[in-house]
């Protein structure tokens, strides 16, 4: 996908970058599968802020992508459509499969329409389709991993995102993460064939402010900018250092550099961690 510089008709267009969109091929959704999200400013019931940083965003409908999958096991799907998803980084497209049932999937970068999908333990290893990762080859490129067997993939969906395939033992899978994390997924887990599309979506400049304001981002300041009232690090003058023995979060407690992992019943199933220096010895 090409990326689009704009004229600089004004300080604010001159570094600014957008998407073309040559891919999609049609800007209306499916109107069964959207509604419209609330908005409720990040706050609660009594309107204290619980999500720092985020306010609001643009009026915009929310696809529902089918993360399942296992209700149409083994029936064919016809791509209709290649579509934007405000929601989501990566494109999404409409499937029609043989029973004329209709759902929204994360496209993969290779997808065109005509083509035909389908989910199944023992697909062919080609772009597009479902199979459990026992029958996916060593060294093949997947993406919307499931991590717990029969429940949802909840793994590699952003754009331009893939896991590898490491090796096939016994009863489990490896899998190498984006992050760089050597992961055990039990062999009856699905995953689909390939890498996620906008691949370029790492090289957009968003430049000015209000546009990450339609992204319900809010501005943020540096810790040692704050008052005291506001933040641990907070008060001095201009930006001095933190003056404490150790970083700390708003709230008082150790950061930058500190383990937040708290489940440790599933640490098993990792292998390598993401940073090399904690890998199990």
């Amino acid at each position: 996908m090409a990326i689009k510089k704009y004229k600089p008709t004004t300080p604010w267009r001159r570094q600014m970058s957008g998407y073309t969109f040559d891919e999609l091929t049609t800007s209306k959704p499916h109107k069964a599968l959207t509604y419209w999200l609330s908005k409720n400013a990040w706050r609660n019931n009594t309107w204290r802020i619980t999500v720092r940083h985020q306010w609001g965003w643009h009026k915009k409908l929310f696809r529902m992508i089918d993360f399942h999958y296992v209700d149409k096991l083994d029936i064919p799907a016809k791509v209709e459509t290649i579509e934007y998803d405000p929601f989501r980084s990566a494109y999404i497209s409409l499937i029609c499969y043989n029973d004329w049932a209709r759902r929204y999937i994360l496209a993969h970068k290779d997808i065109k329409v005509g083509d035909v999908v389908i989910t199944s333990a023992t697909a062919k290893p080609i772009s597009g389709n479902r199979m459990q990762v026992w029958n996916i080859p060593v060294w093949l490129s997947v993406h919307n991993v499931e991590i717990i067997v029969w429940k949802w993939a909840s793994t590699v969906r952003s754009a331009w995102t893939s896991a590898l395939i490491l090796s096939q033992e016994g009863e489990y899978t490896q899998i190498k993460l984006p992050s760089g994390e050597i992961r055990l997924v039990h062999k009856n887990c699905y995953a689909t064939i390939w890498v996620l599309s906008n691949t370029d979506h790492n090289q957009i400049t968003i430049w000015k402010a209000w546009r990450s304001r339609w992204m319900w981002k809010r501005p943020t300041v540096l810790w040692k900018s704050m008052n005291p009232v506001d933040h641990p690090h907070g008060g001095w003058e201009w930006h001095s250092p933190i003056g404490m023995p150790y970083p700390k979060t708003p709230w008082g407690k150790p950061a930058l550099w500190v383990k937040t992992r708290k489940r440790k019943d599933t640490n098993r199933w990792i292998l390598r961690k993401r940073d090399w220096r904690l890998m199990k010895k």
